[in-house]
């Protein structure tokens, strides 16, 4: 054949092209099952942070495998509800069944719909109850956890990240723990307006501790990331209301 020709050039790309897509989708086959193993690791050392259970840096240092099994020896059991707070599936503690971001993303339409959604709940042996939430920053996704006390209303403790926020200003959700402290000790107002607020200008104080008990700092130079991180703190503890109002009952009785 004729190398010069345009016959040859274009079988030449095209046999190029197709080994080129054959190698990176066996690259990508040969990863996925590593990527998953990675994400999920990533998703419950979030969730332990935030229960408690020791800090993000400390699970990293961890690794992986550690990071399953202390989630295996605290976890209790594992959930989904509706928009009436029943209880629909467990999720398979055997195997450490969470919710990805991509789930979490897929669930936010119908939970901003208020309706048509299943979304989960994490309860560790200790009492601890723990939710995720999901929503849009400035320049993308923005999610965390939230862990409650046995009450059903008490902030445990809170870890949120992001994909793109900027660094020094709205990446702070993830990367100042001062931000995330402020939660612990608070409350969410289950079936009030806000059920929780990030207040621009700073929640008010008495003694360094906030006077109303469902507010905290908004960070400074971060107005969007602020907003779009309160937006899904209300939006989804909003979203389990039905479900925490009858562990109050259950408290209470």
């Amino acid at each position: 054949m004729n190398t010069n020709s345009n016959l040859y050039t274009v079988i030449y790309t095209a046999i190029i092209v197709t080994v080129v897509a054959a190698v990176l989708a066996f690259v990508s086959q040969s990863l996925k099952d590593k990527q998953e193993a990675n994400e999920k690791a990533e998703t419950i050392s979030q969730m332990l942070t935030a229960g408690g259970f020791g800090s993000k840096a400390e699970f990293q240092a961890l690794g992986n495998a550690k990071v399953l099994e202390t989630y295996g020896n605290e976890i209790g059991e594992a959930f989904t509800v509706n928009a009436e707070g029943a209880k629909v599936a467990d999720l398979d503690l055997e195997h450490k069944e969470i919710f990805s971001r991509s789930q979490l993303k897929a669930q936010n339409y119908k939970v901003k719909d208020g309706e048509g959604y299943e979304i989960p709940v994490f309860k560790f042996k200790n009492g601890i109850t723990v939710v995720p939430v999901y929503g849009a920053g400035l320049w993308g996704p923005i999610w965390g956890y939230i862990a409650f006390e046995a009450d059903g209303k008490t902030i445990h403790g809170a870890y949120f990240d992001h994909e793109s926020e900027t660094a020094g200003l709205g990446a702070k959700i993830k990367d100042d723990p001062d931000f995330q402290a402020e939660f612990v000790g608070e409350q969410a107002f289950f079936g009030q307006s806000p059920v929780f607020a990030i207040v621009k200008g700073g929640a008010p104080k008495e003694e360094g501790k906030s006077v109303v008990d469902n507010q905290v700092d908004a960070i400074t130079g971060a107005t969007m990331t602020s907003n779009g991180l309160d937006a899904a703190i209300n939006t989804w503890l909003g979203a389990y209301a039905a479900y925490f109002g009858t562990v109050k009952e259950e408290v209470e009785e």
